[in-house]
C-alpha cells in the first residue's frame, strides 16, 4: 500500500513539474514586457503587476526546484526524504507575496502625494496582455491546486497577479476617461490587500503542517473513535495525525487491547478503517495488550 501511494504521489509530481514549467515561460516572458511597458508609461501599477511577474517566475522556479528535490530518495539522516521541501517553498512563496505588497503600498502612498502622469492607452493594452497571460497560468495550474501547497502557492501568485492586472485596466480607463491619475496607486493598494488576504491562508496552512498540527480535513475524534470501535479494542492513547506533505498524512497511536486478541487481525483492520475512511497510508501503531474485561471490548 505504501508503494502505490508513492507512485500516486510521484504521478502528480510530475503532471504539477510540466505545469509549473509551462506557467514558468509565460510568466518570465511577459514580466519583461511589462517591467517595460510600466517604466515607458510611468505606470505604477503596471510596475506592481511586473513585480508580481517576477515574484511568479521566481515562486515558479522555486517550485519547480522543490519538486525536483522531493523526488529524492529517503537517507538514514532523513528518513522521510525531502517532502517537505514543497511546504518549505510554499511558506516561501507566502513571505514573498507579504514583502512585494508592503512594497506596494510604500510606493502608492508616495504617489498618492504626487501623482504622475501615465500614459493610460499603453498601460491598458499592456495589462490586458497580462491578464491573458495570467488566465492561461491559472488555468494551466488549476489541475494541481487542491493536491499541493507547493501548487497553491504558485497559483496565488499568478492569481494575485491576474487580479492585478484587471486592476491596472480599470486604472487605466479611469485615468484616461477621467484624467484621475490617483486612480492607479489606488488601483495598486487594492492589488495588495488582495496579496495579502491570500498570502494570509497560504501561510496559514504551511505553518500549520510544519508544526504538524492535524490536516484540517480529518477529525482527530472520528479517528479516535473509528479506532477505538475496533474488536479487541479497550482504549487509543498518544493519537497524533500530521502532514507530511500536501496529500501525504501520517498517524501514530497505542491501542490497548484485550490480551487474546489476535494482533495480525486487528492491524489490517486498523490498516483499513484507516486507509478507507480517512485516507491516511501511513500509520505506525503500537499494541499494548492488557487484561481490561472492565472495558467491554471483544477479541
Amino acid at each position: 500500500m505504501g508503494a502505490g501511494h508513492a507512485h500516486h504521489h510521484h504521478g502528480h509530481s510530475a503532471g504539477n513539474r510540466r505545469r509549473l514549467a509551462l506557467t514558468l515561460v509565460l510568466a518570465a516572458v511577459y514580466m519583461l514586457a511589462e517591467a517595460v511597458g510600466g517604466w515607458l508609461t510611468g505606470s505604477l501599477a503596471l510596475l506592481a503587476d511586473a513585480g508580481h511577474m517576477l515574484s511568479d517566475a521566481a515562486a515558479l522556479g522555486l517550485s519547480l526546484f522543490a519538486i525536483w528535490i522531493a523526488q529524492r530518495p529517503p537517507t538514514p539522516r532523513r528518513t522521510w526524504g525531502y517532502h517537505r521541501t514543497e511546504i518549505l517553498a510554499a511558506l516561501a512563496n507566502g513571505a514573498t507575496l507579504l514583502a512585494i505588497s508592503v512594497w506596494v503600498v510604500v510606493e502608492a502612498v508616495e504617489r498618492f502625494r504626487n501623482p504622475p502622469e501615465v500614459d493610460a492607452p499603453v498601460m491598458m493594452a499592456i495589462a490586458f496582455g497580462g491578464l491573458a497571460v495570467n488566465l492561461i497560468g491559472l488555468a494551466v495550474l488549476s489541475g494541481g491546486r487542491n493536491d499541493s501547497l507547493n501548487v497553491r502557492g504558485a497559483w496565488l501568485h499568478v492569481l494575485t497577479d491576474a487580479l492585478g492586472s484587471v486592476q491596472a485596466i480599470v486604472a487605466g480607463a479611469l485615468i484616461w476617461a477621467y484624467g484621475w491619475n490617483w486612480a492607479d496607486p489606488l488601483a495598486s493598494i487594492l492589488i495588495s490587500l488582495l496579496v495579502v488576504w491570500s498570502a494570509w491562508h497560504l501561510l496559514k496552512e504551511t505553518v500549520g503542517v510544519l508544526m504538524e498540527g492535524t490536516p484540517a480535513h480529518i477529525d482527530l475524534d472520528e479517528v479516535r473513535t473509528a479506532l477505538a470501535g475496533l474488536p479487541g479494542v479497550c482504549s487509543v492513547h498518544d493519537l497524533h495525525v500530521w502532514t507530511i506533505t500536501s496529500g501525504m498524512e501520517a498517524l501514530s497511536a497505542h491501542l490497548v487491547v484485550v490480551e487474546e486478541t489476535s494482533t495480525t487481525t486487528l492491524l489490517r483492520q486498523v490498516q483499513s478503517s484507516l486507509h478507507d475512511r480517512f485516507g491516511i497510508h501511513h500509520a505506525t501503531v503500537q499494541i499494548e495488550p492488557e487484561p481490561c474485561p472492565q472495558c467491554g471490548a471483544h477479541p
